[in-house]
């Protein structure tokens, strides 16, 4: 009797063992997929804490995680991917018409305008050449970009000559080399950049005095087809924005460069975007820089 009793919940117990195997298996498979997004380094950890952000405000129920798309590749190559394969799921990138045309921005800037306000890294042995420079003087420099970004386009639209390259790193290697006068770069890039390749790069420095202003909105960006996506993230940057966590969490990241503004405010040269999309709004700087 003993041994029909122990058969008996034996097989009971198998096949609840069973079906706790198979209810794991479904919420695995269940589980919300990471979103995997792109650029990614120190200089963007800002933009991916604020989708973090949008994401917890939208309260989507279990939130996916972020994952980095950690090889290296082009803006345009990025761009492919998220509207192809979509191997990427969101860009952080600025805009322009071609952009909009291809992608499904979600229209907020998360800059509040801070990498349209570009400062200039310069070799310190050139820093009088910038003492006193109006816009005629600027002209008749040099400026490095990459030959992807879309400021390009801004910045030779305002007359300014660019010498185009390919890669990011090899920007600071040409400027170090003479090969252009200036890297323009968003105040909230310029001095961590340089921080980071102090050893590498002793020769460079910040310029003191000069910055230049355009009108250059960043967004994310997902799939043309992703609506759902796209509004939960819009509905999650404004219910931030409504409550005052943006707004806290842009002002401790970028507290050493609100500060540094306005304890020794530059030279601002204004310049126009021609290439901002019809009916985009421009930037919102109050935050950080009353015009």
């Amino acid at each position: 009797m003993q041994v029909t009793v122990n058969s008996h919940w034996d097989g009971h117990l198998r096949r609840m063992l069973c079906w706790l195997l198979l209810l794991m298996c479904a919420k695995a498979s269940m589980a919300v997929p990471p979103l995997r997004y792109f650029p990614v380094g120190p200089i963007y950890e800002y933009r991916w804490k604020v989708l973090e952000l949008a994401l917890a405000h939208a309260r989507l129920g279990e939130l996916p995680s972020l994952q980095p798309f950690a090889e290296e590749l082009s803006q345009e190559r990025a761009m492919a991917l998220l509207q192809g394969s979509g191997a990427i799921d969101v860009l952080a990138l600025g805009t322009n018409r071609g952009r909009e045309a291809h992608m499904l921005p979600v229209k907020i800037d998360i800059s509040r305008g801070m990498v349209g306000y570009r400062v200039l890294i310069i070799r310190s042995a050139t820093q009088q050449r910038f003492l006193g420079l109006q816009l005629d003087g600027l002209r008749r420099l040099n400026f490095g970009l990459n030959e992807a970004w879309a400021d390009v386009p801004i910045m030779e639209a305002n007359g300014l000559p660019v010498v185009r390259a390919s890669g990011y790193e090899n920007l600071f290697t040409m400027l170090a080399a003479g090969r252009f006068d200036a890297f323009p770069r968003g105040l909230n890039e310029a001095r961590r950049e340089l921080l980071q390749r102090r050893l590498q790069f002793p020769q460079l420095m910040l310029e003191p005095e000069l910055a230049l202003y355009f009108p250059y909105p960043v967004y994310f960006w997902v799939r043309k087809d992703n609506q759902p996506l796209a509004r939960s993230i819009e509905h999650g940057l404004r219910l931030a924005l409504a409550d005052g966590s943006w707004r806290r969490l842009f002002e401790r990241y970028y507290a050493a460069e609100i500060a540094e503004l306005r304890a020794h405010p530059r030279r601002v040269f204004q310049l126009a975007n021609p290439v901002l999309p019809d009916g985009d709004l421009p930037p919102d700087t109050s935050w950080w820089w009353r015009r």
